[in-house]
């Protein structure tokens, strides 16, 4: 049966009850990569069913590696070596996803070499690939370029140890830098990471196989353990904190009451302590967020700015605190100089629906709110204009009719499922 397309929402009654968030794509794609690079057993649980997610596994199962998905374990995913790769692959599907560069460790791993096209998915700006190409040079490896595509090998000698300092706290290229540290088997001291939940999450993976890993604020230290382990390994994929503040921010734009479960509470504090900030209470806790209801908000507005900080906003966040923005009153400020090409993407859309939203540049919009939409069909042209539209579609009069669900869906797996779970009035278009 081929998935639907599009979707309708409808208002309706406040959104209410509880929910279990999937395990996270962002960090998903990082944890399977460092368990193709360490080239030994790794069982993964929680792992999800999103399009980006199972488009990975197959390409690991063409970057010699055997992927093994569980029938009675749904969710849970085994990586392992092959015993003899054959020869080096053309991953040309590797263009389908903005995160293809984790596949450069495990190819090296493999082969000895990566030949990957440049990375596609969200049109949300180019996918800079500058800083990944430091971080191999350090190792020692060769790195060379063409229009369509590009060329990691591997020096011939592996290091026994790499420092160098990013210039700023790439994700990318920290989980890079470790997870070529896990195919040379050194010792990788690095200078202003990336210490969001998923480069951490590697880590404490690693840490798990074997591996000494020491974070500070400035720097990570990566030590491989003594000889090499054996059997298999076990790491959990975390809950997708994207999805659990999607699920807060729809509560909370209907003026519901409701508990989103299954995501690390701390991972959530810059988005609670906006929603506080706006007068929308909320309760974090280890293993969950609770939106509860509110007979008026402060009428304080929102500030919200993407940021690479160690407690800073997630660029991914900022969709839906758009959408809610515009239930709220005051003039909300928002700026992403993360995703360049976002706001071009979402902003149209919304207008669509008569939202009045001022671009003071291409990365930073204002509004004043509330707003009163009026329900039409608009289009996800990627993962979190897809996401914010359906948070929309609940507030606007009439009906709002969200296509180009396969966009939604590389980033979640049944997003309105989880919606209609709470009370949403959502109906899926044939197509």
């Amino acid at each position: 049966m081929r998935e639907a397309d599009a979707v309708t929402v409808r208002p309706g009654r406040p959104l209410a009850g509880t929910v279990r968030v999937d395990g996270s794509k962002n960090a998903a794609l990082p944890l399977l990569a460092a368990a193709a690079s360490l080239r030994r057993g790794v069982r993964l649980s929680g792992v999800p069913a999103s399009t980006d997610v199972r488009r990975m596994l197959g390409l690991l199962e063409g970057a010699g590696c055997r992927v093994a998905c569980p029938v009675a374990e749904p969710g849970a995913v085994i990586v392992t070596p092959r015993d003899h790769p054959v020869d080096a692959p053309d991953l040309a599907d590797a263009a389908r996803i903005r995160a293809s560069y984790y596949l450069v460790a495990p190819l090296l791993a493999a082969y000895g070499q990566a030949a990957l096209p440049w990375p596609g998915g969200c049109r949300i700006g180019e996918r800079g690939m500058e800083l990944h190409f430091t971080v191999y040079e350090a190792f020692g490896d060769t790195v060379v370029l063409n229009e369509s595509s590009y060329r990691v090998v591997a020096g011939k000698r592996a290091p026994a140890e790499v420092a160098l300092t990013l210039p700023f706290r790439s994700r990318g290229a920290s989980i890079a830098a470790i997870c070529r540290a896990v195919v040379a088997g050194c010792r990788l001291e690095l200078g202003n990471p990336n210490l969001s939940p998923e480069t951490t999450g590697v880590l404490t993976a690693l840490r798990s196989a074997g591996w000494t890993a020491r974070l500070g604020s400035e720097s990570v230290t990566l030590i491989p353990p003594w000889g090499v382990p054996a059997g298999t390994v076990d790491w959990t994929v975390p809950g997708d904190k994207i999805e659990a503040g999607t699920l807060a921010c729809a509560i909370a734009a209907t003026g519901g009451e409701g508990r989103v479960e299954g995501v690390n509470g701390p991972d959530l504090k810059p988005l609670a302590a906006l929603l506080d900030w706006a007068g929308i209470p909320v309760t974090l806790t280890p293993d969950a967020i609770t939106v509860h209801q509110t007979r008026a908000v402060s009428g304080r507005p929102l500030r919200a700015v993407a940021s690479l900080a160690p407690d800073g906003l997630d660029a991914d966040f900022e969709p839906p605190l758009i959408a809610l923005a515009l239930t709220l009153p005051g003039t909300h400020l928002f700026a992403d100089d993360l995703n360049p090409g976002r706001h071009g993407n979402l902003l149209p859309q919304l207008a669509l629906l008569g939202a009045q939203i001022e671009e003071l540049s291409p990365t930073q919009c204002r509004m004043a709110g509330p707003q009163r939409l009026n329900g039409t069909t608009v289009k996800a042209t990627d993962i979190r204009t897809g996401s914010a539209l359906l948070l929309a579609g609940l507030s606007a009069r009439g009906a709002t009719t969200v296509s180009g669900l396969d966009q939604l869906r590389r980033g979640h797996a049944d997003l309105p499922a989880k919606l209609r779970a709470l009370g949403a009035d959502l109906t899926e278009v044939p197509r």
